[in-house]
């Protein structure tokens, strides 16, 4: 740890606060240069107990920043991951009011859903196939608490993952009937398309990135649980969002569609 722990939790709660507030806050890079991504997954844990003390709790996580992609739009060059709650998980087909939100952009993802607990270290793709129920079309609306998104990897780690909120499509499919690193994504705004993807953008498979999550969570003493939801990150760029836009997200292979309206 290279900051103090009454730094962490002071961080942990203005990251907290700028979220109630709907307000955005200097990057905490710049303002703490001793900061390391340790320090920056505490203040994750501090954000999110904070909202667990809310009222809200644990549904799964979120991969980000796995495509080259996002990494290249901000500049951050290493996998990080969020925790979800049930606070973030809306309807497909729901209209947004975006005044809810601070500064979002759209993502175009593939959901898992486990059957079974993932225990790292040492879970392979095949580890993950096997323990996953099914995977779904997902839109993540990721947004952040740091100003004007100038981040880097221990800002967006703190910020839990530059985490929203998340629709997933109707569309259940068994991920052992299908090839994921080949799956085709379109994402149209308003009828218009504006980013298109393929599952091998992601660590060349959505099941590199699972595993690759479990692995690092099993480091630090933290399962998958069976009926876990896990992002498995973008397939394609980030999208703009801005009020009257709507969204639909397309996947090949029976994945099927994911809508979403901002308002």
């Amino acid at each position: 740890m290279a900051i103090e722990i009454s730094e962490i939790t002071s961080l942990g709660d203005e990251l907290y606060e700028a979220l109630v507030a709907g307000a955005t806050i200097p990057n905490l890079r710049d303002r703490n240069p001793l900061m390391d991504v340790v320090d920056a997954y505490r203040i994750q844990e501090r954000m999110i107990a904070r909202r667990i003390n809310a009222g809200e709790r644990i549904i799964g996580k979120k991969i980000g920043v796995t495509s080259k992609a996002v990494q290249e739009m901000i500049g951050v060059y290493e996998p990080d991951f969020g925790q979800l709650t049930d606070a973030m998980l809306v309807p497909d087909g729901s209209t947004i009011d975006i005044a809810t939100l601070i500064q979002p952009k759209a993502e175009g993802e593939i959901a898992f859903s486990l059957k079974r607990d993932l225990v790292g270290p040492g879970v392979t793709a095949a580890d993950v196939l096997e323990a996953t129920d099914y995977v779904a079309a997902c839109f993540e609306i990721v947004d952040s608490r740091i100003r004007d998104w100038d981040i880097r990897i221990e800002d967006t780690v703190a910020d839990n993952a530059s985490c929203g909120i998340f629709a997933m499509g109707t569309e259940r499919v068994d991920p052992r009937d299908i090839d994921l690193a080949g799956v085709s994504m379109r994402i149209e705004r308003n009828g218009i398309e504006v980013a298109n993807g393929v599952g091998a953008a992601v660590q060349g498979s959505p099941l590199n990135s699972v595993a690759w999550l479990a692995n690092t969570l099993g480091r630090l003493g933290m399962p998958f649980k069976a009926g876990e939801i896990i992002l498995s990150g973008a397939l394609g760029p980030m999208i703009e969002i801005a009020a009257g836009d709507a969204l639909l997200l397309s996947l090949s292979d029976g994945l099927g569609t994911c809508r979403l309206t901002f308002e």
